[in-house]
């Protein structure tokens, strides 16, 4: 399984996220080319060579309209501000992104402008960011999210975020470190103060590992193959920097939740509509097992595996659709084998075929909609079919 894993032993920001994970990749310089044509107005970012504590890496630096800002640059910033629909509408009219990116763009400033509501006590709406808001915040999240979409890693782990002590400057006046909105971001994140004195970890720096980090810990077992270290501003005791660590391992390449529950009251009618509407609703699979359940009553355990992200959705369609009260819930690692459609023209009409490759093994299976199709059209059976779809392989 594709891994990164960041190390965050000194905090995280955002250039410095952006500058480690353009060191992961072969053409760091087109990707900057790109990122500057993408419209965000005034910003231009470059890199530079920088050296911290001995360690060589990448330092980001993000201009508008020709002069440097100091969001994320560890303890530099600025008073403009920003509500949170000005940037919403410049993202989705103005950016030339993909709809992917975009969406995650949209997703890390709905976390920071919920930390910012919720600190300040106001309606998101209200919201005026600070620190968070303006262009060379929307260049470093932008270039995080499209990094993050160009590494493309299957899992996200990080190591406990070190934040810093002290107090920090900003727009509100002097305020305790961690900054209240990169406390609030943290929540149920393993964090700690550590020794060194001074703001480590932006709130920008902290939405973005809330968002793409799904594990946080010591590093895991993995053979890395690419190594960025991504350098913020300031000069500490230790080294400034953000370390990427872009490799493979060896755990379960997929991670899903199981939901279950035992029913003992519904018609097998109902049932299947459960199923139907969970599938419907985005279940990976929904499968039912005959149970006997207390005072010898036949009943039946209703099983379903969806992603981590729809669970909720998912738990409600449960409640909704089956007389269930109460529902258990694991996470489980799949090993998964990397799968693809192809389609193969034969005079029949196209065939649709999945081929599933890893571990060693390569399976193909056609499409059984497909070959039906062309089964009934020619009046043969369905593995005469398949074969007929193979010669055309």
């Amino acid at each position: 399984m594709r891994t990164l894993y960041l190390d965050c032993g000194m905090g995280a920001a955002g250039d410095m996220l952006t500058a480690a994970l353009l060191e992961l990749l072969p053409d760091p310089d087109g990707f900057l080319a790109e990122l500057n044509n993408l419209g965000i107005p005034g910003v231009v970012t470059t890199r530079q060579s920088a050296v911290k504590c001995g360690i060589a890496g990448t330092h980001v630096t993000v201009t508008v309209d020709g002069a440097e800002e100091g969001d994320d640059h560890h303890g530099h910033h600025h008073h403009h501000h920003s509500h949170p629909a000005d940037i919403e509408a410049l993202v989705r009219e103005q950016l030339h992104l993909p709809e992917q990116v975009r969406a995650d763009v949209l997703a890390v400033f709905g976390l920071l402008a919920e930390a910012e509501s919720h600190v300040h006590g106001v309606p998101v709406t209200d919201i005026h960011f600070h620190e968070v808001g303006t262009m060379d915040a929307l260049a470093d999240i932008t270039a995080v999210c499209m990094l993050m979409r160009r590494i493309a890693p299957d899992r996200v782990a990080a190591s406990p975020v070190h934040t810093g002590y002290g107090t920090v400057h900003c727009a509100h006046g002097i305020l305790p470190v961690p900054a209240p909105a990169t406390a609030y971001l943290l929540q149920g994140i393993p964090a700690c103060g550590g020794e060194i004195e001074g703001e480590l970890c932006t709130p920008t720096g902290a939405a973005l590992l809330k968002y793409f980090v799904n594990d946080f810990g010591p590093m895991p077992v993995m053979k890395t193959r690419a190594i960025g270290y991504g350098m913020g501003k300031k000069d500490f005791p230790a080294a400034n920097c953000i370390r990427a660590m872009l490799g493979e391992d060896d755990t379960p390449s997929d991670t899903v939740t199981e939901l279950s529950c035992n029913v003992d009251d519904m018609t097998a009618e109902a049932v299947a509509f459960a199923v139907e509407k969970l599938f419907a609703g985005g279940a990976r699979d929904v499968y039912t097992v005959p149970v006997g359940m207390k005072k010898g009553r036949p009943g039946t355990l209703i099983r379903v595996l969806c992603r981590r992200e729809d669970t909720d959705a998912i738990v409600r369609l449960i409640f909704r659709h089956t007389t269930t009260i109460g529902i258990r819930a694991a996470s489980l690692g799949r090993y998964v084998l990397e799968r693809r459609i192809e389609t193969v023209d034969t005079p029949y009409g196209p065939v649709r075929r999945k081929v599933s490759a890893g571990y060693g093994v390569e399976r193909v299976k056609y499409e059984y909609d497909d070959l039906s199709r062309l089964a009934d059209r020619q009046g043969i059976s369905l593995e005469k079919a398949r074969e007929l779809a193979e010669d055309f392989t």
